[in-house]
């Protein structure tokens, strides 16, 4: 098994799955909250911690983010109009998580909520150096474009399904990208 990015284990072959195995669950398919979470947190759950690892810097934050997230869809599962909309809901929690979490250290610590924490020395062994310095400068931007940009280029979703994630409109997205890109840019560039 290989390590991503992450440190999350990566199965051998992880490009070459069947189109069968990589269907991504329908929540209406299960007869209850019980099958249907399991499923979408079987099928989701890696890639949302490594949404929130990207946030956080912090493995243990991130999953206990990602566990709450799936937490609160369990419990509300009999409220959703549209199960479907299960996984929007999830990714909207993990982020709204997220920036809980920012905040709450940044009280605690009296630090602006944008610094990021320091790297453990596992982290820091299982990422490369160019992933190391891209990660710290995502983590100076300001939380919205850090979480533009990391639903963008690491989720790898459209303008409609992020503005539906952060609650923002669609040209907000672009703007947001856009100045992150750039933001980002100028960090990479002033390290180098």
């Amino acid at each position: 098994m290989g390590v991503d990015i992450v440190g999350l284990a990566r199965p051998p072959g992880l490009l070459e799955i069947s189109p069968d195995l990589a269907r991504v669950p329908d929540p209406r398919d299960f007869a209850d909250a019980d099958q249907a979470v399991t499923a979408l947190y079987q099928a989701h759950a890696v890639g949302l911690i490594r949404l929130a690892f990207v946030m956080l810097g912090d493995r243990p934050t991130a999953e206990d983010v990602v566990q709450e997230a799936f937490c609160g869809l369990y419990r509300r599962w009999s409220h959703l109009t549209d199960p479907a909309k299960s996984l929007p809901y999830v990714r909207s929690a993990v982020l709204n998580g997220c920036r809980s979490v920012i905040r709450q250290r940044a009280r605690r610590d009296g630090r602006v909520a944008a610094e990021p924490p320091a790297a453990s020395a596992e982290t820091d062994a299982l990422i490369g150096e160019e992933h190391r310095a891209v990660l710290a400068a995502l983590r100076l931007l300001p939380p919205r474009q850090r979480e533009a940009l990391v639903l963008r280029f690491f989720l790898d979703l459209d303008e409609p399904e992020i503005a539906r994630s952060m609650g923002i409109s669609r040209g907000t997205v672009k703007s947001t990208v856009s100045r992150g890109i750039a933001a980002l840019g100028q960090i990479l560039g002033e390290d180098r």
